[in-house]
């Protein structure tokens, strides 16, 4: 039994390696075709002041005129696309981290009620501001 060790040792090594790549094949290759899907979430920072909430959304590599935002039902949905400008897609791929495709991030805004959102860039984010409605300061 001990002699055949190593030869299954290095089946399930391989399998592991195959499995490993079929996920980050779907990680990264997902198909456009469907709009519907979310291929990932921009981290967020939310912070609270006396007149309004701000909301810090890393977007690197993103047009910011393109993301859309929009408060229902208490929460500010985020959501854009990302893709790579043309002349890196027949680039030779080293090493890809930054995710690529739609982006949708749901974020669970402070009770309240808001007057107006301001957008702006902020060293490479984008930052929401939701001024506070002089109901919701008293």
């Amino acid at each position: 039994m001990e002699t055949k060790f190593p030869s299954y040792w290095m089946w399930s090594e391989a399998f592991e390696m195959l499995a490993r790549a079929e996920r980050m094949h779907r990680q990264f290759f997902q198909p456009s075709g469907s709009p519907a899907s979310v291929a990932w979430e921009p981290p967020v920072d939310v912070l609270e002041t006396e007149h309004a909430v701000l909301v810090l959304i890393a977007l690197p590599g993103v047009d910011f005129t393109e993301v859309k935002a929009l408060i229902t039902q208490g929460e500010l949905l985020i959501s854009g696309h990302r893709t790579y400008p043309a002349e890196m897609r027949t680039a030779i791929i080293h090493r890809l981290e930054l995710p690529q495709g739609r982006f949708e991030r749901r974020i669970r805004l402070p009770v309240g009620r808001y007057s107006a959102i301001h957008r702006s860039d902020f060293n490479g984010s984008l930052l929401i501001t939701l001024e506070k409605s002089e109901a919701s300061n008293d």
